[in-house]
């Protein structure tokens, strides 16, 4: 019997990305939620994950943290889920998984924090501006049902669960590619159970808040 993978999340954080690739990847998985404050931050799990985020997994005895990575390494160790790429599709996989991981998620953030780059100084920047990322990002998503064509990969889990939550929570702009995009991936049901999953998990810490209170 496959043993199961061990999933360390918070469901109000990026853990909602890897338990949507889980979802997606039909294995069996162990989740253990921690809390920013206490169990994040303890020893046992400082061991697994210094930095004290969320989310981890453990798989055969190995620890993978960031999502980007935790996507690949699934992907590929799981060949029959079918998200790994084709040899056709390995570079728009990789090109656009890790663009979104890297100059779109500084970009993004930088933007939500107040931080704009000036033009002078826009060369310094992976992402160059913002503006401009947005833009390369939405060439990702146009002519194309999946950044890599006609096939849904694990590069979608990443890169449409930024897209996802950039219309979700307006930290990107709601242009027709996106909107059509995020739209094809809210169908899957993959994604639906992964949010059913969250969501309930939200709402009973929650009320559990409420009680307390």
């Amino acid at each position: 019997m496959t043993a199961a993978i061990q999933f360390y999340t918070n469901p109000m954080s990026r853990g909602q990305i890897i338990r949507w690739m889980l979802e997606e990847l039909g294995q069996p998985y162990e989740t253990h939620l921690l809390d920013y404050a206490g169990s994040m931050k303890s020893p046992d799990y400082l061991a697994l994950n210094p930095m004290g985020k969320v989310p981890a997994i453990v798989h055969d005895g190995k620890v993978v943290t960031e999502c980007a990575a935790i996507c690949v390494y699934l992907a590929a160790c799981f060949p029959e889920a079918s998200l790994d790429p084709r040899p056709e599709e390995r570079a728009d996989y990789y090109r656009w998984l890790f663009f979104a991981a890297g100059p779109v998620e500084a970009a993004v953030t930088n933007q939500a924090a107040g931080f704009t780059v000036s033009e002078e100084r826009a060369r310094m920047f992976g992402y160059g501006t913002y503006d401009l990322a947005m833009q390369t990002l939405e060439s990702a998503v146009t002519g194309r049902d999946y950044v890599c064509g006609p096939r849904f990969t694990a590069a979608d889990v990443y890169v449409g669960s930024q897209i996802d939550w950039g219309l979700q929570f307006g930290t990107m702009p709601d242009r027709p590619a996106f909107r059509a995009y995020a739209e094809r991936l809210r169908a899957r049901p993959a994604y639906q159970r992964a949010k059913d999953i969250d969501n309930a998990l939200i709402a009973q810490m929650k009320s559990a808040a409420e009680k307390q209170s």
